[in-house]
């Protein structure tokens, strides 16, 4: 079964011209938490019109209203692993 994440970043990085935040690069959004950007789990849905649905209604509240492009929608697979590998903290 395939579900579908709604995500919204809030920027706070500074890797913009003089130092403003950078919200896209090229086609998708940019993302450094450890610039300071907040992410946010909006919700799971079944189907990808679900999601949108959800990232419109997002857009009319207030703080996403002020990066009203900045959602990402991501499919998954339910029971499949996503991150195969360890980490390494630095």
């Amino acid at each position: 079964m395939t579900v579908y994440l709604l995500w919204h970043i809030g920027h706070r990085n500074e890797a913009g011209a003089g130092g403003a935040p950078l919200h896209r690069d090229g086609d998708s959004v940019r993302v450094d938490e450890e610039d300071g950007d907040d992410v946010k789990l909006l919700g799971v849905y079944s189907t990808p019109e679900k999601a949108a649905e959800r990232r419109r209604r997002a857009r009319l509240l207030p703080g996403f209203a002020d990066e009203p492009d900045c959602f990402v929608i991501d499919e998954h697979t339910l029971d499949e692993d996503e991150w195969t590998d360890g980490f390494v903290r630095l």
